[in-house]
Parts: C-alpha cells; structure tokens; sequence
C-alpha cells in the first residue's frame, strides 16, 4: 500500500551531486558545499584509496 501524502503537500524534490573529498582538507571541502546549500548524505571510502562525498539540496520552485 502506497503512503498519500496530505492534500496540498508536495514531496520536496532534491537534486544530488557526488564530489571527491582530498585526504587533506575534507572539512573545509565539505564546508565550502554546506555554504552553498549543500547537505552531506553519506561519504564513501573507496578501496582503491580516497573518498567521494554524495551531497543534496532541496529544489524550491518558483510559486508564481
């Protein structure tokens, strides 16, 4: 059974964005992201060595 949301209530829509974390400033990194709107998701460690960080951000939509 599908969940509905409630009358009038639109899901929020995302856009999502993978970038590549250096080993030696990944706050700063991550930081620079979040000023711009940027949630962190998950950051994942590769075996091969380095990391990458998958980022979101909410879409808002023009009401007019």
């Amino acid at each position: 059974m599908r969940h509905q949301p409630r009358e009038g209530y639109e899901m929020p829509k995302w856009e999502y964005f993978i970038t590549p974390l250096p080993v030696h400033t990944p706050g700063q990194i991550l930081n620079n992201w979040g000023a711009k709107g940027w949630e962190l998701v998950q950051i994942v460690q590769h075996e091969q060595g380095g990391s990458v960080a998958y980022m979101k951000r909410q879409i808002v939509e023009d009401a007019s």
